[in-house]
């Protein structure tokens, strides 16, 4: 059986020459998937596009598997969140969580992001060296969106642990005990907060549920962890991929230093040029579909690629560059989807990587790699997610003196 390549340890460090490969070959493309299956892949800007706004395309994973023998044992806050649902459900869902993400209410938080950027950059400052994704990166949003949520400071750990083990390539029985775990450990801190209910997010949700019935206590958990999954791990990414960026290159370093008004147009550039998702979840086919040349037949299983998407030539000029001057910034890339399921967290993750690029760059003029060649960096083994498992940098410890 032939393994399948977007599983592979070369996909998982360098995605780009894969997907451009297959994008030469066509924009949607079949591809083996190891198991004797084939999926579609789709790489082609207008088509990823046209793909994820297509309602054709169904996320709704319970229907598809209903009738399909499967040994995955996903717990059912997992398997069957809003991202795997088709509307009006899945509108009715979104609805409820969109206020904790609505620009001004993400705007109010950039207070509270801020002083817990500073904290992170003085404990690295007064070591002089450390591990930006561990030390900065993570626990930067993991830390706002806990706070959003009202997840206890001693849970956060566990909660990242877990969350890093449900995107791992080819290990399903450590995907299947960390949904078990995540949705456990969410139950437990609904029923903390129904008994003793917070100023969080979470404690809105119970009370649209117990007060109105809006929400079943399974939709109540399974929003919870895809709230607290989703709220830290893109953001993570964005922005160890964007400092990355930064640090091979000292005149885009200086110039944001200098200009710090390019930031938000920085941040979508990070995000166009390497996406914190390689890859969309899971959609298939509820009937015969015709895109980019390819006739997709009813059932067969299609996957976008906002990574390859975001990099196609005919859309974007030298698009394996970082470029500041590209017109009409947002909106561009699909980074953040398109369609229903565009990301409605994209204004807090925005605000989290402006001002974690800002701290970092005027806090830390010098900061620099460690002894490292940038072949070494070791990225994360999964076919969603595009990180860095860590990044060791030098910086100067008398940035402690603010």
């Amino acid at each position: 059986m032939a393994p399948n390549p977007l599983e592979s340890a070369e996909f998982s460090r360098d995605p780009y020459p894969l997907l451009a490969a297959l994008r030469t070959q066509g924009a949607v493309q079949r591809m083996p998937t190891g198991d004797g299956r084939t999926t579609w892949v789709v790489t082609g800007w207008p088509e990823a596009r046209a793909a994820l706004a297509d309602a054709r395309l169904s996320k709704d994973t319970g229907r598809y598997f209903a009738d399909r023998p499967s040994n995955r044992r996903l717990a059912p806050a997992v398997g069957q969140s809003m991202l795997a649902t088709d509307p009006p459900r899945h509108g009715r869902l979104r609805k409820l969580a969109m206020a904790a993400f609505t620009p001004a209410a993400v705007a109010r938080l950039a207070p509270r992001v801020r002083a817990l950027a500073e904290e992170l950059a003085d404990a690295l400052a007064a070591r002089g060296s450390g591990d930006l994704i561990e030390e900065f990166a993570v626990p930067l949003p993991i830390a706002v969106i806990s706070e959003l949520l009202g997840v206890p400071e001693a849970e956060r750990a566990a909660v990242r642990a877990w969350s890093n083990d449900l995107f791992a390539a080819s290990a399903p029985e450590t995907v299947d005990r960390a949904s078990h775990a995540l949705s456990a450990c969410m139950t437990r801190l609904i029923a903390s907060r129904r008994a003793a209910p917070g100023d969080d997010v979470l404690s809105g949700l119970i009370a649209a549920r117990d007060e109105a019935d809006r929400l079943s206590e399974a939709e109540l958990v399974s929003l919870a962890v895809l709230l607290v999954v989703a709220g830290h791990e893109t953001t993570t990414h964005l922005i160890g991929n964007g400092m990355l960026a930064l640090l091979k290159d000292d005149a885009l370093r200086a110039r944001l230093r200098a200009e710090p008004a390019l930031l938000p147009a920085a941040v979508e550039e990070f995000l166009r040029h390497d996406a914190p998702l390689t890859l969309a979840t899971f959609r298939y086919a509820t009937e015969p579909v015709e895109l980019g040349g390819a006739r997709i037949a009813a059932g067969e299983v299609v996957l976008v690629s906002p990574a390859a998407a975001n990099r196609d030539p005919a859309r974007f000029a030298a698009p394996d560059e970082v470029r500041l001057d590209r017109p009409d910034q947002a909106g561009r890339h699909l980074s953040f989807g398109h369609g229903p399921h565009h990301c409605l967290g994209a204004p807090l993750a925005r605000l989290e990587a402006r001002i974690a690029f800002e701290v970092l760059l005027t806090r830390f003029p010098d900061i620099r790699p460690a002894s490292v060649s940038w072949d070494e960096l070791e990225w994360r083994r999964t076919r969603l997610m595009r990180g860095l498992v860590r990044l060791p940098v030098h910086v100067d410890r008398r940035a402690i003196d603010r």
